[in-house]
């Protein structure tokens, strides 16, 4: 099957078309729905008008009861269905009206941000806002799973490797013309989310089980069709002989008792954990059912492919087999289930059929889960490129090659294009370190947040906000909201340096992107400049590119001490009519100018 799409227009323009066929069709299954509601009731009303009618009658009639008994289990069923099609149709508009959101910068706010997904102390994730509200993870996220979400994060929070990054870009650029496969993959199932717990369900298929389905099946069938005979002998004997003989069937009761107590904690370690561990198992099937029929060209898609086909077993079909028991064991709770349990072993049937299936499929498992994280990590860049179409990939040098980044015209992907200040940058050809001077809101911080969020798209697979971007593969480290913490007892400085030695530890193990936001603020401005030489000078020889803003223009004199290895550039402001305005476009050199008088002046303060 092939799901390639061939839009008649924009990204915008095919989101819309297909935003508003959802909608028709959720109106007209609306109506369906309102029909049938009306139809069953009418049909219930006259089971009961022909019950009440055939109390009173000599010789009831039971045809017209039975025909509309049989009409109204068919409407019940036909209803469930427009249902199921009217739910789809319904959370396919949600997802295209979310891809619109995305395409036109009114995503912040909506969807998983992954700040549950955040690592303590990471390098640079809380400074380029990876994780939480208004986050990289929040715009790109199309992810339903918990897999997808925890691979997409990784994937944000730790840069490839350049064949990895290469098989990635492949698998981004297929998947992002398959329109018409994202949209199954988002609407497979019945749930919207698919809140299976990888870890649980991970460490259920681990846990060990001392549990010989082959061994015990046939004594606890032939346990519990004994019971079952003992039962029917019990009535035969009762209705034809008038007298119930009760030992027969009392005794295999104490039999089936019996294993069960000899295999209840047994029983216990197959149940604990799998209720929460399988939610929404049928959604992931259907979405494997998806994957397993699409043809793919890229090798990473179609290595991911091939794991979910095991010894001639789709993955699909062995998650709904799953599904199938596990519904089997949720229905054990249920009071009529737990009358039977003890005559027909029932919850001894259930583990076993669970033991039998740990024991075929459960080595698989982990390589399923994963399969599904992958696709939906890719899934998510793939929306994001084919949404942002101006938006390249970026080209890799290989690795052994001199370090460098060049972009032109790189923006800020979490910032609305209309708001969008786009620069030029190139590190490690003329120079390694980029010296930012600037008055307060001019722009330094945004402009290490702009290089550092494209290196960490460039470095998870993705498309990066800029006409261009060539990059080598490099790690990242980042200094930049760095705050004290009175639990700890770690004041601001502290803090600060502690975090600068992880980024220059960093440096030393490869290529390194660092971004330092007023670099040593914390400290007077002679231990300032004594500190900031000597960080750079060891980043410097450790082969590292990177960026430094600062407001202490004595810092500029770095870039006499390093003659060709430092390089001065700053922004500047406007002030016309007591009122300043920034361009936010960077310039060659020094600052020249500062604002911190004017800004106080501002707020009133009398200065």
């Amino acid at each position: 099957m092939d799901s390639t799409a061939s839009p008649a227009g924009s990204p915008a323009v095919e989101y819309q078309a297909r935003l508003q066929h959802f909608q028709a069709e959720g109106k007209a299954l609306q109506r369906r729905h309102r029909w049938m509601g009306n139809a069953r009731l009418l049909v219930f009303a006259a089971m009961m008008f022909l019950g009440v009618r055939n109390l009173w009658r000599d010789s009831p009639s039971l045809y017209w009861a039975g025909a509309c008994l049989a009409l109204f289990i068919w409407l019940v069923v036909l209803h469930r269905r427009i249902l199921r099609a009217k739910n789809r149709a319904g959370r396919a508009v949600a997802f295209y009206q979310r891809g619109q959101a995305r395409i036109e910068d009114r995503w912040a706010g909506q969807g998983d941000n992954g700040a549950t997904l955040a690592i303590a102390d990471h390098i640079y994730s809380d400074d380029l806002d990876i994780l939480g509200d208004g986050s990289l993870f929040q715009l790109l996220c199309v992810a339903r799973s918990t897999m997808g979400k925890q691979c997409l994060a990784n994937w944000l929070l730790h840069p490839a490797s350049l064949g990895e990054i290469n098989l990635r870009q492949e698998a981004v650029r297929e998947l992002a013309t398959k329109v018409n496969l994202r949209e199954d993959l988002a609407l497979a199932g019945e749930s919207e989310v698919i809140k299976a717990d990888a870890a649980k369900l991970l460490r259920w298929v681990e846990a060990s089980v001392h549990l010989d389905y082959r061994r015990w099946l046939p004594w606890t069938l032939a346990c519990a069709t004994l019971s079952v005979a003992a039962l029917g002998f019990l009535f035969w004997t009762f209705v034809y002989q008038g007298v119930a003989f009760w030992s027969p069937f009392v005794f295999t009761l104490i039999i089936n008792g019996s294993v069960i107590f000899l295999l209840r904690h047994r029983l216990e370690t197959l149940f604990a954990g799998l209720d929460q561990a399988s939610h929404n198992l049928d959604s992931l099937a259907d979405l494997l059912l998806r994957l397993e029929a699409e043809n793919f060209s890229s090798p990473r898609l179609q290595a991911l492919q091939k794991t979910l086909f095991v010894n001639g077993h789709r993955a699909s079909a062995c998650i709904a087999k799953l599904d199938t028991i596990t519904d089997l064991n949720e229905s054990r709770h249920n009071t009529i289930v737990q009358m039977i349990n003890l005559p027909l072993l029932y919850s001894v049937h259930v583990a076993l059929g669970l033991q039998r299936w740990r024991t075929r499929y459960g080595a698989h498992v982990a390589q399923w889960l994963q399969t599904v994280g992958e696709v939906e990590a890719l899934l998510s860049l793939a929306a994001y490129s084919y949404e942002h179409p101006e938006d390249p990939f970026p080209q890799l040098f290989a690795e052994g090659s001199p370090v460098m980044f060049r972009g032109q015209a790189l923006g800020h992907p979490l910032l609305p294009a209309a708001n969008c200040v786009r620069n030029d940058l190139e590190m490690g050809t003329k120079s390694q370190v980029i010296l930012v001077s600037g008055s307060n809101m001019s722009g330094k911080s945004t402009l290490l947040r702009v290089v550092g969020t494209n290196a960490v798209l460039a470095m998870a697979g993705g498309t990066v906000r800029a006409h261009s971007l060539s990059l080598s593969p490099l790690a990242i480290g980042a200094s930049m909201r760095i705050s004290d913490s009175l639990q700890k007892g770690v004041s601001h400085f502290y803090a600060e340096i502690k975090r600068i030695r992880q980024v220059v530890d960093l440096s030393s193990g490869g290529s390194l992107l660092f971004l330092f936001d007023e670099i040593l603020q914390g400290t007077n401005s002679h231990d300032r400049n004594i500190g900031a030489h000597g960080v750079l000078q060891t980043l410097l020889k450790n082969g590292a590119l990177g960026l430094v803003t600062t407001h202490d223009l004595a810092l500029t004199a770095l870039a006499e001490q390093f003659p060709g290895k430092v390089l001065n550039v700053h922004f500047q402001e406007k002030l016309a009519s007591g009122k300043l305005s920034f361009d936010y476009q960077l310039r060659q050199g020094v600052v020249t100018t500062s604002n911190g008088i004017e800004l106080m002046r501002s707020i009133g303060l009398d200065v």
